[in-house]
């Protein structure tokens, strides 16, 4: 009877496990390169879970900012991040690097 219900909970802890992973429908690349993002302009579909990996190569630590998306992160020299982005009405988000936004400046364009 104690087998049962140890297997009956392990079951459970690996469906729980299982769906609180997230999945994405879409996954972009953007490189952060000479204080830039490249591409500097990323195009999604609407209301689909993207996936958005961010690989910094400068030799400078960088942050990626969204008031639009609510969304940050620092990506250190060398360091590839990601961020899940929810399903987006169609629609223009700016981004931008905290250190240098004159330079790393970005926008998801959702069709």
């Amino acid at each position: 009877m104690k087998s049962l219900f140890y297997q009956t909970g392990l079951v459970f802890i690996i469906v729980l496990l299982a769906s609180s992973t997230v999945m994405a429908d879409e996954e972009i690349q953007v490189v952060i390169k000479d204080h830039q993002f490249l591409p500097s302009e990323v195009k999604i579909k609407a209301q689909t879970k993207t996936k958005l990996l961010i690989t910094n190569q400068d030799s400078s630590a960088e942050e990626f900012e969204s008031f639009s998306l609510n969304r940050e992160k620092m990506i250190r020299p060398g360091q590839t991040v990601t961020i899940f982005l929810p399903p987006l009405k169609p629609g223009s988000y700016d981004f931008f690097g905290e250190f240098h936004p004159d330079t790393a400046k970005g926008k998801i364009v959702v069709e």
